[in-house]
């Protein structure tokens, strides 16, 4: 079968909502955007759509505490969760949004792969690590986004992802590791592509046999 190249610049807004309860029919496929508030998400899916302000890119936890939904075509949505670790909220709050995220992980059926953006100066924190564990137990592939590749030479790039790649070898799943910069325009090609991979199934054509 050939490989597919959806265009993400055609993504759109779908709908908000604070938990799964509220979200659209459990089809299709999902690919899911995580990361620390400060991990540069929202502009990493404005760099790979294409798009200004698709996604908020406030300094403010505001919109961040839904569960964003984007389609790029029918049957293929990106999902922005919530930015986790952010100082400035409540603890009550931080708890709310563990839920909603470690729910829509683990019950989500449509969910075909998740996207974890780290700054690529600070990666693999707690929550982090938490993220990935809950992603290997629901039997998901994992991308690994070091972001903010720009602020390192090509040596400290190299550097941190070899240093990232030896520690996730304990979590045994199937996690792949690579550099993005919106600055740059780093790694939208490598992230276009494995989205692409994640969205292959909806595009399969079903064997009669």
């Amino acid at each position: 079968m050939p490989e597919i190249k959806l265009n993400y610049h055609k993504t759109h807004f779908l709908t908000s909502a604070p938990d799964i309860r509220h979200m659209p029919q459990d089809s299709g496929i999902e690919i899911a955007f995580a990361g620390r508030s400060n991990a540069g998400k929202s502009t990493a899916l404005n760099s790979l759509t294409n798009q200004k302000s698709l996604a908020r890119t406030s300094k403010t936890p505001g919109r961040t505490q839904l569960i964003n939904l984007f389609e790029v075509e029918p049957q293929c949505k990106i999902v922005d969760l919530p930015g986790y670790g952010y100082a400035a909220v409540p603890e009550q709050m931080k708890i709310k949004w563990q839920q909603a995220l470690g729910e829509y992980l683990q019950k989500r059926e449509c969910l075909g792969g998740v996207v974890i953006l780290m700054d690529i100066r600070h990666p693999l924190k707690d929550l982090d690590q938490q993220m990935i564990e809950w992603a290997v137990l629901s039997q998901l592939p994992v991308l690994l986004l070091l972001t903010k590749a720009d602020k390192l030479s090509q040596s400290g790039r190299s550097k941190q992802v070899k240093l990232v790649r030896e520690a996730i070898l304990p979590f045994q799943g199937d996690i792949q590791v690579e550099v993005f910069s919106s600055l740059n325009k780093i790694g939208i090609d490598k992230l276009a592509a494995k989205l692409d991979s994640w969205f292959m199934p909806n595009f399969a054509v079903a064997d009669p046999s």
